[in-house]
């Protein structure tokens, strides 16, 4: 049977699914725009699926931001990437990357403005002048093609492959230190690049499980590896059963052209790494006795055929983020997201590089905003793009490939997309338009995004006209706090610049000798037409929390189960003030693990006084409520 060619419309089409593409697609589409999702693989995901199985990493990640201590600023991400992680670590307790793949796939499927297309491909586009008319994409398993008509194209493919189609320009390689005045980088430019891993995972077993490596495995000597280290620690031996990100390779090499080639390179070195692991280095045929890392009981039980791929193409957005960008944490207008990984630079060579470091991390001092314009074509008038092809120097990349800064990219350009298409403003012109600017950040607020040196000024939310009160709180954890609008602590030098810190715990905290239940109440001096209330919880968001399949990585987490902060069970309580005892529940929720709950009442209610009353935590003596909004009839 020939190709079927079906014809499809949308108001957004997100080309890619992973990090940064399943929260663009779903925050556009929260947002109420019709969007249409194309992944190209059987999966969702990304580097994170089950076919990469890389953990996602953010902000929290290095430097001054992975000292999990409650008295620095909470860096971890919020929105939909913290909604993602809560729900797996809850619902995946087993740390099943299948699990994971489906937790991403409910999320796209229960969302009524979303269509995904899974296995396909965007392969073609059609323009007129400087717009983007239509995509052409292509699922071979069903012999179908697609012409997608969209008002708005956004590229999160990481390879830019819808972008590419539509003559964006765009950037590879490293740049010199001229163009941008960027110390870390190259006295000259050249075409490399980070370069791509293989994963592997091993499990160990009741018997000795040996391993014969194929002929075309690496070969390591110890002097090869000496750099690198292969064997993580264990509570009473070495442990093996999560892979190597720095076996990495073919950075020297086009990572699109030539990623067969550097599938089948890296294939080799993963094996030859776990054939040195298992059966010692080939100069020390003793090592195979004496195990010094404990290894015969181990074997592998898993590996990736689809790399790891870290850099290809960077488009050339409105602004190019550079390192002054990111080390400096520039204040943008138009910003939309941050970031706080360290500069994480990589030699392209890769494995093949043993005399240099697999990596070397410059840290990030603060977090730093990402803006709009990074996100936003020069020279295509409708096309936006998130993820590592943002428009971004080698240098500052290296920051922002990162995939929960990604997603909270992601995040933010699907509301900006939304916002545009829902109030007709080009999406070229929306970065300076100011008035667009601020609504869109009011929306990523709105939806747990944070964004450096801003907060809510929501107008419908009545909560700041009310008198708040609490059953009991702890100083520096006042009721008032949860109309504070920033809904993270911000505490000491680290995080947030001072110039545009917001100190505090920001966040209600009731008195563990009063124990539980506890309420928080909010009282109008006039009634208010109530439609919906969201709350904001604390979710630990000082600590890591990502699905990995690195026992030690995971240890050090609140894994298989709620966060301990976390409001369980509750209820919404509220009285007309009609001067009677009557309290009528109009909410009641239990067992909840997430961070954002937002209630929208059957009909509108009119409301004197409002209580939330705390019956449990998941594990905590005392209550945290991070924000509360009460948002008016219109």
């Amino acid at each position: 049977m020939p190709i079927e060619t079906q014809e499809l419309s949308c108001d957004i089409l997100v080309a890619g699914g992973g990090a940064a593409g399943v929260p663009c697609a779903l925050a556009a589409a929260r947002c109420g725009a019709n969007v249409i999702l194309c992944q190209d693989r059987p999966v969702l995901g990304g580097n994170a699926s089950g076919e990469v199985r890389m953990h996602v990493v953010g902000a929290n990640g290095t430097g001054s931001f992975d000292r999990g201590s409650e008295l620095e600023t909470e860096a971890r991400e919020g929105g939909i990437i913290e909604e993602i992680r809560l729900e797996n670590c809850v619902r995946n307790p087993q740390r099943s990357a299948s699990i994971f793949d489906l937790i991403l796939y409910d999320k796209c499927r229960i969302e009524p403005n979303l269509t995904l297309l899974l296995n396909t491909t965007v392969t073609a586009v059609e323009k007129i002048g400087d717009r983007i008319q239509l995509a052409i994409a292509e699922r071979q398993s069903t012999e179908d093609r697609f012409n997608i008509r969209a008002k708005v194209f956004i590229d999160c493919t990481g390879d830019g492959r819808l972008g590419v189609e539509a003559g964006a320009a765009f950037m590879e390689g490293r740049e010199s230190r001229e163009p941008f005045g960027e110390s870390l980088a190259l006295a000259d430019a050249d075409q490399h690049r980070l370069g791509s891993t293989i994963l592997l995972q091993a499990r160990r077993h009741d018997r000795a499980m040996p391993f014969v490596a194929p002929d075309w495995a690496r070969r390591f000597s110890k002097q090869d590896l000496r750099l690198r280290l292969y064997a993580c620690p264990g509570e009473e031996e070495p442990s093996h059963e999560y892979g190597y990100w720095w076996a990495e390779w073919g950075g020297n090499l086009d990572t699109i052209k030539d990623n067969e080639t550097i599938r089948d390179q890296l294939l080799a070195v993963a094996l030859g790494i776990w054939d040195h692991v298992k059966n010692g280095p080939p100069e020390d045929p003793a090592a195979e006795n004496e195990d010094p890392l404990h290894t015969a009981n181990w074997a592998l039980d898993w590996i990736g055929f689809l790399p790891g791929k870290r850099e290809s193409r960077r488009f050339i957005g409105q602004h190019v983020l550079t390192e002054q960008d990111v080390l400096e944490s520039r204040e943008f207008r138009d910003a939309i997201a941050y970031g706080g990984w360290s500069l994480d630079l990589h030699p392209p060579q890769g494995v093949d590089a043993p005399d240099e470091e697999p990596c070397v991390q410059h840290p990030v001092p603060h977090l730093y905003d990402i803006p709009l314009s990074c996100c936003v074509a020069r020279d295509v008038a409708n096309l936006m793009f998130a993820g590592r092809n943002l428009s971004a120097t080698h240098v500052a990349f290296s920051s922002t490939r990162v995939m929960a800064t990604c997603a909270v990219v992601g995040q933010g350009v699907g509301t900006a997309a939304a916002h545009a298409v829902a109030n007709g403003i080009s999406v070229a012109r929306l970065a300076s338009d100011e008035t667009a600017i601020e609504n869109i950040q009011q929306l990523l607020l709105q939806h747990d995004a944070f964004l450096i040196g801003r907060w809510n000024g929501d107008s419908n939310d009545v909560a700041t006209l009310a008198t708040i009160s609490a059953s009991s709180e702890q100083p520096g954890g006042e009721a008032i706090n949860v109309i504070s609008g920033v809904t993270r602590a911000v505490h000491g030098d680290r995080g947030v610049p001072e110039s545009r810190r917001v100190a505090g715990t920001h966040r209600w905290m009731s008195d563990p000798a009063a124990g539980l239940p506890t309420w928080l109440q909010l009282e109008w001096d006039e009634p208010v037409v109530v439609r919906e209330v969201q709350f904001i919880f604390d979710t630990g968001l000082h600590r890591h929390l990502t699905l990995s399949h690195h026992d030690g990585y995971t240890s050090r987490m609140h894994w298989g189960q709620p966060q301990p902060e976390t409001v369980r069970d509750y209820s919404i309580d509220i009285h007309n003030g009609d001067g009677g005892d009557q309290w009528n529940t109009i909410v009641e929720v239990v067992g909840n693990f997430q961070r954002q709950r937002r209630h929208c009442l059957s009909s509108s209610q009119v409301v004197r006084r409002m209580r939330v009353c705390v019956a449990k935590t998941n594990g905590l003596d005392h209550v945290r409520i991070v924000e509360v909004r009460v948002l008016c009839s219109d």
